[in-house]
């Protein structure tokens, strides 16, 4: 399963959508992930896909590859459709001893299952098409008017930059963890969930050790490079809108329009 979680890993291939400037992808992201809270109904949920299925088709990144990402967060799905089958209040339709089914509760159910796969798709695609160093600049560039308020835009934006690049060497790292503990007789799989919850003690330590190894020699690797913050820093490509990008703008702004039309007019 772990080698199943996609976020923060880059999918390199020449395609349209790699090639965007990165802040459109962070706005673009950012506004799709805005739009699921619009939709009332199946016609807007269909909309949000076939926007989705047309950037995933241009990015070139192969679908199953994306969707392996899921797997990770199928325990997450079925809590959320099974809290929200059972606890919304409405018209019945089965009846489960002391646990009722509703048409809202179905309804309710459905459409989280879908926001949060969406959510989960949607953000996998900016990042598999986005370098960790154009992340850290596209966002930093986007947040620079926080700057008037003191906010260290630059300094949040390479540690959320660092953050995303942490999550597949720590998962490469827990699997080789996990594998070597295996070999020693480790059983991670049978007992009950505290015997399962005790059997990670062995895992967890050696990966927090690793994990604060790493996050040392990254600082005195920088540090020895005479890192110091943003203030002053220029950049090898500092990033400049091209027309693809406003297009691209353009293109959001029109299935942002038409998912509050759809929002706005689609019955409850």
């Amino acid at each position: 399963m772990l080698r199943d979680i996609t976020l923060g890993q880059y999918y390199p291939v020449n395609s349209i959508i790699h090639k965007l400037d990165s802040r459109v992808k962070l706005v673009g992201t950012l506004a799709f992930i805005i739009s699921l809270f619009f939709f009332k109904s199946f016609a807007g949920y269909a909309v949000a896909a076939l926007f989705l299925g047309i950037v995933i088709k241009l990015s070139k990144v192969p679908l199953k590859f994306m969707l392996k990402g899921l797997k990770a967060i199928i325990i997450l799905l079925l809590i959320t459709a099974v809290f929200n089958l059972f606890l919304t209040p409405g018209r019945p339709l089965v009846t489960l001893w002391k646990l009722t089914i509703t048409y809202e509760g179905l309804r309710q159910a459905a459409f989280m299952t879908i926001r949060l796969i969406f959510l989960i798709v949607g953000s996998s695609v900016m990042t598999l098409t986005t370098t960790p160093n154009n992340l850290t600049d596209g966002m930093e560039k986007g947040l620079r008017p926080l700057g008037k308020l003191h906010v260290p835009v630059h300094e949040v934006a390479m540690m959320m930059s660092i953050a995303l690049r942490f999550i597949p060497i720590l998962l490469e790292e827990t699997d080789k963890i996990m594998k070597a503990q295996i070999a020693r007789g480790a059983d991670f799989e049978s007992g009950n969930l505290i015997k399962k919850a005790k059997s990670l003690v062995p895992l967890l330590v050696p990966l927090f050790i690793s994990a604060f190894r790493r996050a040392n020699d990254l600082a005195m690797a920088m540090e020895a490079r005479g890192y110091h913050g943003g203030e002053g820093r220029t950049k090898m490509k500092p990033l400049i809108y091209q027309n693809r990008d406003r297009i691209a703008y353009l293109i959001l702004l029109a299935y942002l329009v038409v998912s509050i039309a759809i929002g706005r007019l689609s019955p409850v």
